[in-house]
């Protein structure tokens, strides 16, 4: 079922989950593992991040390098496949720009068509740890808008190969990211607000957001973008913090802020095991505020922390 579907049939606030993919290395039970627990509050569907490759250089016998290309959590197409089959849950897999071109994201989408696998989330991807901006590849998507016209030409049967005439239709829904506080990049939040509004005119018909940690940003954005015409679903983004550490990570990673309330409570924890309690109490106030106030979705990035999301969802549904 599509996630659109999900939301106009709910009658009440939903459950979905966000997960990375395993390292290269591991197997789909650790994928089974992180999610068994979190079946017991029956979520709606579950994302499935994707992640670009990324270049290292190796030291070779004579003394030089050689860039290899490394990707480092494979398996977002598959992961989904595995999800829907072994849970009966669907599954939204991102799709990016970054480290793809448009004819790699072709067959990509194609994969999940005949899948069965009918939801992507449209992101542009961030740039990689060696690049000072965001690189398309070559012949590849520069922008989330370029990328959603690529999906939404393949739900009208137009394939990149121009002697395909009366191509089968993909039929997915689309989700788009939207930044509470302002994606990094752009110079204002209007100028933000404004490609927000070219993905939904494009064929976007939910967004998720950026995390946040202050629910009055969360209400803001969602104001704005009704004031702008913009009233698809806006579902709310959530994670939990639970050590020191995050307090610049979390900021500088994902430029949000973090509410002066909550880290001066971090910061007097003397443990992480403190930190959790605290990160989990947070998470717990804003997940029922937001429910109350008739979010469609209470969306949580778990991000390898599955108990911390058990534990504050637990005290919600």
């Amino acid at each position: 079922m599509k996630v659109i579907d999900h939301i106009n049939k709910a009658k009440e606030t939903l459950i979905s989950f966000e997960i990375l993919p395993p390292l290269k290395g591991k197997t789909i039970s650790s994928i089974y593992t992180h999610l068994d627990p979190l079946m017991e509050f029956k979520p709606s569907f579950i994302n499935v991040t994707y992640h670009r490759s990324e270049h290292i250089f190796k030291k070779k016998v004579d003394g030089t390098f050689e860039k290899v290309e490394v990707r480092k959590r494979p398996g977002t197409v598959a992961i989904c496949a595995a999800i829907m089959n072994h849970y009966k849950i669907d599954a939204v897999p991102h799709i990016i720009c970054g480290g793809f071109t448009k004819r790699e994201t072709e067959d990509a989408l194609i994969d999940l068509n005949f899948l069965g696998i009918d939801n992507v989330l449209v992101l542009r991807g961030d740039a990689t740890k060696n690049e000072a901006s965001f690189e398309p590849e070559i012949n590849g998507n520069m922008y989330a808008l370029d990328l959603l016209k690529q999906v939404s030409n393949l739900n009208n049967g137009i394939y990149l190969e121009e002697d395909i005439r009366e191509g089968s239709r993909s039929n997915f829904c689309m989700g788009v990211a939207g930044y509470p506080e302002k994606h990094f990049e752009a110079p204002n939040m209007q100028t933000d607000m404004d490609f927000l509004k070219r993905k939904v005119a494009g064929g976007a018909e939910y967004i998720v957001t950026q995390m946040f940690f202050d629910n009055s940003k969360y209400f803001a954005f969602v104001d704005a973008c009704r004031a702008e015409g913009v009233n698809v679903p806006i579902i709310p983004g959530l994670k939990p913090i639970t050590n020191k550490k995050q307090l610049t990570v979390i900021p500088r990673t994902f430029h949000v802020d973090i509410p002066t309330e909550l880290s001066n409570e971090i910061l007097r924890c003397k443990s992480d095991e403190e930190c959790e309690k605290v990160g989990t109490e947070w998470l717990i106030a804003q997940s029922k505020e937001l429910k109350k106030a008739g979010v469609p979705v209470l969306h949580y990035y778990t991000l390898g922390k599955p108990k911390v999301i058990w534990n504050a969802v637990k005290e919600i549904v």
